[in-house]
């Protein structure tokens, strides 16, 4: 273990792993919730109901108006809507979408959340809000956002497609990956994201092999838990399938200022170094492997180029506009990570752009 000083704040909220209305009816109980208000996506209305009605009377309505990003106008006219039946807490059930629009209803009413994941998507574990408007994402951190209780039932997540499944799960290791190389990481954080991204790979290849075992289902939620409880868009592209893209390469790009982050993923995905073994996994799995399967316009690159530069996130390695052009060309057509001239390893880009 290592002796450098570190310290280490957990989440303050309830997590539940079990199947059935029991958890759920108990952390509403706990919450002292009277009437619920129920968010999700359009899609998953059906499932909505399926949940309220194992809540009972305290459900008040379901709005199924979730979408991508977060749209500030489908958050006022939500935040009307809950007012108007006096509501005093939100149940998100569904993946990020579900979960970002009662953030953001939290963020203005103050009324606490309740979420119950069906992707893999960790939303759910960080203080995180984010809203478009005009095509602009305005993010920010509050705890007000942060859900009180999350409840883990791998049955509500079995008709979730394999596709989606896949990606989202992709994303929850992007997570963890980024949490082996933050400026506050500690030898607490790189437990929890070595398991959830161990997790997340061994629980993939059987899902999409046999889409409702539960037993994989419950290990891919447990992962993506750990990954979330790890970290405590302009071009429309899905957040996801974005990081899931670009992560084999984050990771080559890194791996020679990020030592310890190599030696945790050692052996995670598979034989070989970490970012051609996750390559090598991707490959196998039903997922897209290119940023043009996305629909993101190789013309964009230079802009993308420029947001990045602009904005910059921790990296333990420095990036120029020349690496990312570079990176995103290969990116968008698919091509395998490739070794710099300079390092030995791959050239890339490391942040998200979506």
């Amino acid at each position: 273990m290592s002796t450098d000083p570190f310290t280490y704040t957990a989440l303050p909220m309830r997590v539940a792993f079990g199947q059935g209305v029991k958890p759920l009816r108990e952390e509403v109980r706990q919450l002292g919730i009277r009437r619920v208000v129920v968010i999700c996506t359009p899609d998953r209305v059906s499932l909505a109901h399926e949940v309220a009605l194992s809540v009972s009377t305290e459900v008040v309505g379901v709005l199924a108006e979730a979408v991508m990003h977060v749209p500030v106008g489908v958050v006022d006219d939500c935040e009307v809507r809950s007012r108007a039946v006096g509501c005093d807490g939100y149940l998100a059930v569904g993946g990020g979408s579900a979960i970002g629009l009662a953030k953001a209803l939290a963020l203005r009413t103050g009324a606490p959340i309740i979420a119950v994941p069906t992707t893999y998507a960790v939303s759910e574990m960080t203080p995180v809000w984010g809203m478009t408007e005009n095509k602009v994402k305005r993010t920010g951190r509050d705890r007000v956002v942060l859900p009180r209780a999350v409840v883990y039932d791998p049955a509500l997540t079995t008709g979730l497609p394999v596709s989606v499944s896949v990606t989202s799960g992709m994303n929850a290791i992007a997570h963890a990956v980024e949490g082996l190389y933050a400026p506050d990481r500690s030898p607490i954080v790189s437990m929890m994201a070595r398991e959830g991204a161990r997790s997340l790979a061994s629980a993939l290849p059987r899902l999409v092999d046999h889409s409702g075992d539960l037993e994989a289902r419950g290990e891919a939620l447990y992962g993506a838990w750990l990954c979330g409880a790890v970290l405590g868009g302009s071009f429309d592209l899905p957040h996801a399938q974005t990081h899931a893209i670009v992560l084999p390469h984050v990771l080559a790009f890194n791996a020679p200022f990020a030592a310890d982050m190599v030696t945790a993923l050692a052996g995670v995905f598979g034989e070989g170094d970490p970012w051609t073994a996750l390559r090598n996994l991707q490959t196998s799995l039903p997922m897209p492997l290119s940023l043009g399967e996305l629909g993101f316009d190789k013309a964009d690159i230079a802009e993308v180029t420029r947001q990045v530069t602009a904005n910059p996130y921790h990296n333990p390695r420095h990036i120029d506009g020349t690496e990312i052009d570079a990176l995103l060309e290969r990116a968008w057509a698919g091509l395998p990570p490739r070794p710099s001239a300079d390092s030995g390893f791959e050239t890339v880009i490391a942040k998200e752009y979506s």
